[in-house]
């Protein structure tokens, strides 16, 4: 039977290959685009920009969204018994003490950033500071110091370079297609139609099934995180309340935005009105179950 020692582990394997088939996905596009284009330069400078766009978001990636949410650090002297808390959960998983953030904001949320352990940052709202138990907010942020240790906004951000990626490939297709100058070169007619059938396609789904790439992958590293911040508390329960009253607060978090939102550990929207499907979180009432029944998903 899983646990929650073995179901991360799971999730890891099913992540890497989730994300093997995302770079697959994205050179198919790519080389298919350069096909019916009649240039295998598209193919490459498909490959080298999103390179360039990938090294850019390593670096600058964390900085970028503090400065969207508005979060402001705080130090042992200002944000004591928040500073002891994550120093202590630190010590427990051999981590170094990230930079700590406050969000001036009653919404119940949190979320974590960083390219590297040595380099992690924790943002926390008031709201949740001032109305989670001290065993709720350490399962929190046990929570997204597991996000850290695992490197997964590392991950997300690449994913989100490729998503925004293929979407502008895409869009550049397409306007080629209709409205730019043809130029096959000597391919084979039929060859080069049916290469410009499928480009056209795969132009109209291609950003659709790299954002459900990506929310599969961002359903998985919660699922990973959460199993991974109650091992690191030895107490579930903690984290599985917290996700409750997380889930259970109506506001919803004034700064956030669609391209932040994945990073945060609930839906900051509040929204009911999506589906399944379009979850960039898996369901409280799954995360809480696994929690409580040890399982891990």
């Amino acid at each position: 039977m899983a646990t929650l020692y073995t179901q991360a582990d799971r999730n890891v394997r099913l992540t890497w290959i989730y994300i093997t088939g995302f770079l697959v996905f994205v050179i198919g596009v790519g080389y298919v685009f350069a096909q019916a284009m009649g240039s295998s330069s598209i193919l490459y400078g498909a490959i080298i920009f999103s390179v360039v766009m990938s090294f850019g978001s390593y670096w600058f990636s964390d900085k970028i969204v503090l400065s969207m949410s508005g979060a402001k650090e705080v130090t042992r002297e200002n944000a004591r018994s928040i500073y002891t808390i994550v120093e202590n959960l630190c010590i427990t998983a051999g981590l170094p003490v990230p930079k700590i953030y406050i969000m001036q904001d009653s919404a119940l949320n949190a979320f974590a950033t960083g390219r590297d352990p040595e380099h992690g940052v924790i943002a926390l709202t008031t709201g949740i500071i001032e109305r989670l138990t001290k065993t709720e907010l350490e399962g929190v942020i046990a929570h997204e110091l597991s996000h850290i240790k695992n490197r997964d906004i590392l991950l997300s951000t690449v994913i989100v370079v490729l998503v925004g990626f293929i979407a502008l490939l895409a869009d550049w297709f397409r306007h080629w297609a209709f409205l730019g100058n043809h130029r096959g070169g000597n391919r084979d007619g039929k060859l080069q139609l049916i290469f410009m059938i499928l480009a056209i396609i795969l132009s109209l789904l291609a950003p659709l099934v790299a954002i459900l790439i990506q929310l599969a992958v961002s359903r998985k590293r919660e699922f990973l995180a959460d199993s991974s911040g109650a091992l690191l508390t030895r107490y579930p329960e903690g984290l599985a309340s917290a996700l409750e009253k997380i889930s259970a607060d109506p506001k919803p978090l004034d700064t956030a935005n669609r391209a932040t939102a994945h990073l945060f550990i609930s839906n900051p929207f509040k929204g009911k009105n999506i589906t399944k499907l379009f979850m960039t979180h898996p369901p409280v009432e799954e995360r809480v179950l696994a929690l409580r029944s040890g399982l891990g998903e």
